[in-house]
């Protein structure tokens, strides 16, 4: 008996470390500011594919970074993600092509970039609108600088 619950107490212990979260500093420059926020990156397919789906809470000033790795035309949706999202597409130079702002948890419906991005953003709803945040305004990440 005692074996088995240190085997058990071992699983649960990796099953956790395999979920830890590693955060990248990341900076939004908008006319009513500098805005920080500690991104995780989704660099690979699986990364993306997993993205925010079956979270249930996220820090206001926490976020996810998508890197498509190459500049096109993005689309995204919210299928198994329970938090409402803005989400940001960004160009190559790291400034903001669109916002779609509070988007719909759980749905389907295709959310497009509008115009070839090379990453997406993802935030809590509604902190676009709080921090001021527009199309044209500049990110600032390893990511956008130019070192494609």
């Amino acid at each position: 008996m005692r074996a088995l619950l240190c085997l058990l107490l071992l699983a649960v212990g990796f099953a956790g470390s395999a979920s830890a979260q590693t955060f990248e500093p990341l900076t939004i420059v908008s006319q009513s500011g500098r805005h920080a926020f500690e991104v995780e990156v989704a660099r690979t397919d699986d990364e993306r594919a997993q993205g925010l789906m079956y979270r249930r809470s996220m820090a206001p000033d926490r976020g996810m970074l998508f890197d498509f790795k190459r500049v096109e035309p993005i689309s995204m949706w919210m299928k198994n993600t329970y938090l409402s999202l803005d989400m940001i597409f960004i160009r190559r130079d790291g400034s903001i092509a669109r916002i779609a702002e509070n988007t719909e948890p759980l749905s389907t419906r295709v959310v497009s970039s509008g115009e070839p991005v090379l990453s997406v953003l993802e935030v809590i709803a509604g902190t676009a609108k709080r921090l001021g945040i527009k199309a044209g305004d500049k990110v600032e990440h390893p990511l956008f600088a130019g070192s494609r």
